[in-house]
């Protein structure tokens, strides 16, 4: 268990990196990073569009949170080649000790979101990395309700076909900041 003298000296960085084509996996990402910032300053959390990375704060940060839409049951393309490009960080074991997590976004209530967080998940594990899923029991599963898909794993969240500033749902939405205090506080204690 970490003190408070050492939380006060010591300043853990959350790093999200994700791929949005429209719009709606950038706001989830966005609130994740709200919820982070709850826990942690602004300076010590980043969502970074995986287009624009910063790797110098990617390779520092204390956890990487892995965010992409759903496309043809897999992460979108983008972010495979954003994968891929790791490839170096990999064999040199740049990331590995480090904390992990995920989040996926699709249309469809299923969207095949668990498809896309196991791939996450075992991308993370080839670098070595550290696994924080989702402890939040679902509450329901109307729109208002916390983990209303009943994920585990990482944070799933449904954006229907309407503009990004409509959808996810204020549950996924509070289910997002639900996730980034979660993991901020475990990066704060582990």
């Amino acid at each position: 268990m970490t003190d408070t003298k050492t939380l006060m000296t010591d300043t853990p960085t959350l790093a999200i990196l994700y791929h949005s084509n429209y719009g709606h996996t950038r706001r989830v990402a966005e609130a994740i990073a709200k919820g982070a910032q709850n826990i942690l300053s602004a300076q010590q959390v980043k969502a970074i569009d995986i287009h624009e990375v910063d790797w110098d704060f990617v390779d520092a940060a204390d956890m990487l949170v892995f965010g992409s839409a759903v496309y043809m049951g897999s992460v979108t393309a983008e972010f495979k080649a954003f994968m891929d490009e790791t490839s170096k960080r990999w064999y040199h074991r740049k990331w590995q000790g480090k904390w992990a997590a995920g989040f996926a976004n699709s249309g469809g209530l299923s969207g095949d979101k668990l498809a896309v967080l196991q791939q996450i998940c075992l991308f993370a594990m080839q670098h070595g990395m550290n696994w924080a899923g989702m402890p939040l029991m679902p509450t329901g599963h109307s729109e208002t309700d916390l983990n209303r898909l009943s994920a585990f794993l990482g944070l799933m969240t449904q954006s229907l076909d309407l503009p990004p500033e409509q959808t996810p749902c204020q549950g996924d939405m509070d289910t997002a900041i639900w996730f980034g205090e979660h993991l901020a506080n475990t990066v704060l204690t582990h």
